[in-house]
């Protein structure tokens, strides 16, 4: 297996960066796991394969892959992972239009999510649920960030993701929509549509008063507690459950 050269290494920390990854049209995905959900769920996608000796066993089952082996020190300045897993692919960008999506099924919205980690648990979260399509405000955090990348666990490869101007893409839809609100009609209490919107906001300021105005069924989850509010994503998750079982 050839070595991983310097240039290469420099190349693989640009894409760290969201102005590289645009340019160069890929992205990072690091961990074994992530690398099994590549070769199953996105194996054309897949431009190189780096890894440790630990890991060499793993990748030369796949030789039909490029692949460079890196030391340990080497491993580490490519990756963003606290604790680095020693395998990580690069992979072609697959852009998702605003015009593939199928107005007729479900679609979960996120308005100027901006936390890494919780946009790729609500990824992960709406592929438990079924969800098949992800619609994002232009400010939310690029779906292709390696911590939202890791965050999804292979569920970026399977929901259409694109962003746009969320009012314009609300504007056009004849679906009902409901919006998480701190005020508005339990979810225990509503019954959502079997195909509806859902739109989740920003973790600090919620839905923009902007897309406010576009929802038709404020939702809230009863607060039972003395917490001062809920993370995200698992606002998200909580409404998800209550949406699929009704």
């Amino acid at each position: 297996m050839e070595k991983l050269s310097i240039n290469k290494l420099k190349w693989i920390r640009t894409l760290h960066t969201k102005k590289s990854r645009d340019f160069e049209g890929c992205y990072i995905a690091e961990g074994e796991k992530m690398f099994h959900e590549c070769l199953r769920e996105n194996g054309s996608s897949i431009l190189l394969i780096v890894c440790t000796s630990e890991h060499v066993d793993t990748v030369i089952q796949h030789t039909k892959y490029n692949a460079l082996l890196a030391s340990g020190n080497e491993f580490e300045r490519i990756s963003l992972l606290k604790s680095p897993q020693g395998i990580l692919v690069i992979l072609k960008k697959t852009p998702q239009e605003e015009k593939s999506f199928n107005p007729a099924i479900s679609t979960l919205v996120i308005d100027t999510i901006q936390d890494p980690g919780n946009l790729g648990t609500i990824i992960r979260t709406a592929d438990w649920f079924g969800i098949q399509q992800i619609y994002c405000s232009a400010t939310t955090v690029d779906c292709y960030h390696p911590r939202v990348v890791q965050a999804t666990m292979g569920s970026l490869f399977r929901i259409k993701i694109a962003y746009g101007n969320l009012s314009d893409f609300l504007m056009q839809q004849t679906l009902p929509i409901y919006g998480a609100m701190l005020e508005g009609t339990s979810c225990i209490e509503l019954k959502i549509k079997k195909n509806a919107i859902l739109i989740i906001g920003n973790e600090g300021s919620g839905i923009s008063e902007e897309i406010s105005q576009l929802i038709q069924n404020p939702i809230t989850i009863p607060k039972l507690g003395n917490g001062e509010s809920l993370n995200a994503s698992i606002a998200c998750g909580i409404l998800l459950s209550h949406w699929k079982k009704s």
